[in-house]
């Protein structure tokens, strides 16, 4: 030990450092080893237990204590029920590539389209060469497009009118800047005239500079939502296009919410879009003005020519720097805020789906499996909003501490350049002021006084600037996540407008082997569409279509039937043959995968379901729901004749107890399940096609009315296409297409006589073969009350006494069971 101190003296003569000094350093080295070493396990331990206790009071705070680690609530015995697991993928799904999402636009053959198409093939060229991923800024540019569609439009006129407010803004700011310091100046001098003057001027400048601003706000906001107009009516377009309503959500699978999409997720692009705008364009004009007006005072200090430009040239450097540092340390805000919104999405489709089948869950009292799915999906957008809050902690952190003290720091610097190294305030000769000896008198402090107060303010302005520009990173990375949900929202609805499917989950289909044999995938995993629809007038054919679902499930491998104006056609089967999905394959709500289908025009099929839909309006457009009023004049019919429709469906009470057809109500809780299907039989009177598709429409009526409404339908020359369980619409039909529900049908004319005939003996062999365990087993019980044998027992018995071993003959207990096993065999065979 002592030769090691012995050396160190040496080493510190050496080199001249005093012994105290180095001393002091080798102890510190020394500490800082025994704490490394010592000090960071307790310092790991405090820590984890500090993040343990900062998750504790978050899960108190959002209520997640509650829940139990499987999600279910405490203290709570609930159902197993479905589970919210988000995003997660298969190791197939995961190896393919991702989907860019940019097959979507608008195309009006202007100059503006070859310029889009210029752009987007010099991005995909740059990212052959580079390997840079620019979909995003291809997603952005098409968005832009939708949303500022020419030259001569509103959104172009408030772009510029928000462009000069930004810029006056900016000029605005250096003039107060300047204003107050002469104020200061006026103050320090006690110049009380010049100083009334100047204050005089700072209150006249406050109405257009409050103006001003008011108007960048008011400015900012119309932009937002002309771009969320322009974006929601080209969504509502493509959305109501080809039936994009119902195949989004049926046919393909690619979005959960497209609800939620159509809301939020273009509000919340079309704010970030017109907020970025104002957050970088007024940024760097301040910045430009700022380090300008920043020399020009500098040389007016006389300190120009030899370190005025030093505190620029480090502003300069330490943006960069802060902007590279704080890339580099940014969570993945994009990822993350795309996240929380498709979780928001879920929770509304969870509440939407409670409210909407609130009656059916109630009458189930299954209240308490709902609430767990709802805590469930609640569970899960809070966790995922604390994973944002513990990221922003951390990155508002380091970013406060670089914009704000940093920064801070070298601004006092740059103020203090000037000052300390200038040779004279051009200022002060301006004003006529003399310097005695060199130094300064009480003139030329007013004019340093100046130049601090006005270098200040300017400076807080740039450093606003500057961390305003910095910010818009993290804006531009939330944007990210906004645009690729809108894109995608947009690509899918134009590619399923167009009968481009890709539904999730249906790789199984192929390994199954089930599919006809024409029927084949496409390379991307999806059923190749090669069924022909040909629109005819007066028939309707199927000629070797399949029926299979959107899941690739296949119901029925082969359907071949032609129906001519003199049939109506009546369809049995059990549940889940085929019936309904006959239905859509017609309608052409389901796409046909081979085979042939000739039909009329969707106009000449009206499909009325079991639970009719009730539209918002009037009495009136419930009764000619697809129609308007418009149409309906254009038609030629008038109040008076839908009276007519309404008293032939037995509603014309509705007419004398409202007195008006333009009384308004949510008809579908003011009427019950009968009056809204006979709203629905009117309708299909008011439009009165070539065919009508109904399935069970009339459940919930009467079957005198239903006979009525059904023979006038016939009466009209509506053709009737008829899913039905009751024998007494049989008559109304001359064919019968039955379905197995193993794939195998048959079509056949239909003798509703014999049909009857054959029913009726089928109820009373139930009937018999019914009572017939009730009797042996009564019979057995006389016997053994009159302790007598019967022949006929006897005989059963010897019958089955091959098939049971373990029977005990002569007892009256082996008796009943063998009564009663034997017609239940005899009921199995």
């Amino acid at each position: 030990m002592s030769a090691v101190l012995s050396k160190l003296r040496e080493f510190s003569d050496n080199h001249t450092i005093p012994h105290h000094q180095f001393t002091r350093v080798a102890s510190g080295l020394i500490f800082a080893l025994y704490f490394y070493k010592f000090g960071t396990p307790v310092v790991s331990k405090l820590v984890s237990s500090c993040q343990a206790k900062a998750q504790f009071i978050q899960e108190k705070i959002t209520g997640l204590d509650s829940f139990n680690d499987d999600g279910t609530v405490k203290d709570q015995d609930l159902l197993n029920s479905i589970s919210y697991r988000p995003s997660t993928k298969s190791q197939n799904e995961k190896s393919k590539p991702s989907e860019d999402y940019t097959n979507f636009g608008i195309r009006d053959g202007s100059i503006l389209d070859i310029v889009m198409d210029t752009i987007v093939k010099s991005l995909r060229q740059f990212q052959a060469l580079t390997g840079f991923n620019v979909t995003f800024i291809i997603q952005l540019v098409k968005l832009i497009r939708i949303m500022v569609p020419g030259v001569r439009t509103v959104e172009v006129a408030l772009l510029l009118l928000h462009t000069m407010s930004l810029v006056s803004r900016t000029f605005l700011s250096i003039f107060v800047a300047n204003l107050e310091g002469q104020v200061v100046k006026y103050i320090v001098r006690r110049d009380v005239v010049n100083f009334a003057s100047m204050l005089t001027k700072w209150l006249l400048i406050a109405v257009p500079a409050t103006f001003i601003n008011s108007s960048i706000r008011f400015l900012e906001n119309q932009l937002a939502l002309a771009f969320r107009t322009r974006l929601v009516r080209y969504g509502y377009e493509l959305y109501f296009k080809n039936q994009t309503y119902y195949a989004v959500s049926n046919l393909d699978g690619r979005l959960e919410n497209p609800d939620h999409c159509l809301t939020d997720d273009i509000i919340s692009f079309s704010q970030h879009c017109a907020h970025l705008y104002s957050s970088v364009t007024k940024p760097l004009l301040d910045l430009f003005l700022i380090t300008y007006t920043l020399l020009k005072m500098s040389q007016q200090m006389g300190s120009y020519g030899r370190y005025g430009g030093y505190g620029q040239l480090m502003n300069a450097v330490a943006i960069i720097s802060t902007h590279g540092i704080l890339r580099w340390i940014s969570p993945k805000f994009g990822s993350l805020v795309s996240e929380e919104a498709r979780r928001k999405g879920f929770l509304r489709s969870v509440h939407a789906r409670v409210i909407t089948n609130a009656e059916e869950i109630a009458f189930y009292g299954g209240h308490l499996i709902e609430l767990n799915v709802v805590q469930r999906a609640y569970k899960a957008l809070a966790q995922q909003m604390n994973v944002i809050y513990n990221q922003r902690l951390w990155y508002i952190m380091f970013e406060q501490f670089l914009m704000k003290y940093v920064w801070s720091a070298l601004g006092m610097v740059n103020i203090a350049i000037p000052v300390m190294t200038g040779k004279g305030s051009s200022f002060a000769k301006q004003d006529g002021v003399q310097q005695n000896d060199g130094g300064y008198d009480h003139e030329d402090i007013s004019e340093r006084t100046q130049y601090m107060t006005t270098a200040k303010n300017i400076l807080i302005a740039g450093g606003d600037a500057a961390e305003r520009l910095m910010s818009s990173y993290k804006e531009l990375i939330e944007l990210t996540g906004y645009t690729k949900r809108v894109a995608r929202m947009f690509t899918v609805f134009e590619e399923v407008s167009q009968g481009k499917y890709k539904k999730i989950g249906t790789e199984s289909s192929k390994k199954r082997g089930a599919l006809p044999p024409d029927v084949c995938f496409t390379a991307e995993g999806i059923l190749a569409q090669k069924g022909i629809v040909i629109q005819v007038e007066d028939y309707i054919e199927l000629t070797d279509v399949p029926v299979i679902t959107p899941n690739y499930d296949v119901i029925v491998p082969k359907l071949s039937f032609k129906m001519t104006r003199d049939m109506h056609l009546l369809i049995t089967g059990p549940n889940g043959c085929g019936k309904s999905s006959l239905f859509r394959i017609l309608a052409g709500l389901w796409p046909i995968f081979g085979g042939k289908l000739h039909r009329p025009s969707t106009k000449e099929m009206f499909y009325i379901p079991q639970r009719p839909y009730m539209s918002l309006g009037t009495l009136r457009d419930q009764v000619i729901y697809p129609d308007c009023i418009e149409d309906m004049k254009r038609k030629g019919i008038t109040d008076l004749d839908l009276e007519k429709i309404l008293s032939q469906v037995h509603l014309d009470y509705l007419i004398r107890k409202d007195e008006s057809w333009d009384r308004r109500a949510d008809w579908k809780d003011t009427l019950s399940g009968g009056e809204k299907q006979r709203i629905g039989v009117a309708r299909l009177f008011y439009h009165r096609p070539k065919y009508a598709l109904l399935d069970e429409c009339t459940s919930a009526v009467s079957i005198d009315v239903e006979s009525k409404m059904y023979q006038l339908t016939k009466d009209y020359g509506i053709n009737l296409i008829t899913i039905t369980h009751r024998p007494s619409l049989w008559k109304f039909h001359t064919h019968l297409l039955q379905f197995d529900g193993s794939g195998g049908w048959r079509l056949e004319p239909l003798d509703t006589n014999a049909r009857l005939t054959l029913r009726e003996e089928k109820q009373k062999l139930e009937e018999q073969l019914d009572g017939v365990p009730n009797i042996q087993r009564r019979l057995v019980e006389l016997c053994s009350i009159l302790g007598e044998n019967s022949e006929i027992l006897a005989r059963e018995k010897s019958n089955s006494s091959g098939s049971s071993d373990e029977e005990r003959p002569g007892s009256p207990k082996s008796d009943v069971f063998d009564s009663q096993s034997q017609p239940e065999s005899t009921m199995s065979d």
